[in-house]
């Protein structure tokens, strides 16, 4: 079995959000969404950590979605995965094709996100999942935030923890306080398989998340505490977990 040194600056702000989202309950199943890229891969290496590390025993499983886009080669996963002791499910789904079909005035961006959240929701009910874990870091919600009030004139982002519709399924984004290039950083010292995404459809929505990128980016050199401070201001948006609960 193979062994990833974590560093304490991607443990610490990992624990800190479960701690203070109440993200991870004793005797969760927690079914972790892996694309390939080096956010999901790391996240699987941190949960690996506090699940062998934490007093709150959780299981912990794997699950990969297919689009079937050309360019995009998932498979290797399914080998990389056979190196540990942790669940693995494969799901393949024309979301290409079945977007031709029957999109209606969506994205395709959107369509194959919600397509691909179905997915992940069939896996995890039909294997006994609890808790559905995503890959978003904290420049993701903050890029999130600003397209929201610029182009939706809406003050909302990703939610760190949330119950889904049906109410059977929790959805919680532990790097929600880590910064990507923490992750990039991980990704190449511990020489994960990092598998590019080559979705041609997705070209339009991540060109304007790119140009918020760039601006947050630049803009942090102006102000260092930036991403620290839109952490503060998205702080109280990010539970739904307990507005859920009380509906």
């Amino acid at each position: 079995m193979m062994n990833r040194k974590l560093p304490k600056l991607l443990l610490k702000p990992v624990g800190r959000a479960i701690t203070d989202f109440s993200m991870i309950k004793a005797g969760d199943k927690i079914l972790l969404a892996v694309s390939g890229g080096k956010d999901s891969l790391s996240l699987f290496h941190v949960l690996r950590h506090f699940q062998a590390t934490s007093p709150k025993k959780f299981e912990l499983g794997v699950v990969t979605i297919d689009p079937q886009v050309d360019g995009f080669e998932p498979q290797a996963l399914e080998s990389f995965f056979k190196k540990f002791d942790t669940p693995y499910f494969f799901e393949v789904f024309p979301i290409m094709k079945q977007a031709e079909k029957s999109m209606k005035g969506n994205s395709y961006c959107s369509f194959c996100a919600r397509i691909k959240r179905g997915l992940m929701y069939q896996v995890a009910r039909r294997e006994g999942y609890n808790v559905l874990a995503l890959g978003q870091h904290l420049d993701d919600l903050a890029e999130s935030l600003m397209m929201s009030m610029c182009h939706n004139g809406k003050i909302q982002t990703m939610k760190a923890h949330y119950i889904n519709d049906a109410k059977d399924l929790r959805i919680i984004r532990p790097l929600a306080y880590v910064r990507e290039r923490q992750l990039l950083d991980f990704s190449k010292t511990a020489h994960l398989p990092v598998i590019k995404d080559s979705c041609p459809a997705c070209y339009q929505m991540p060109t304007e998340r790119a140009h918020f990128k760039q601006w947050l980016l630049n803009e942090e050199k102006r102000t260092p505490n930036l991403y620290k401070n839109l952490l503060s201001a998205m702080k109280p948006m990010l539970d739904e977990t307990k507005e859920s609960l009380n509906d």
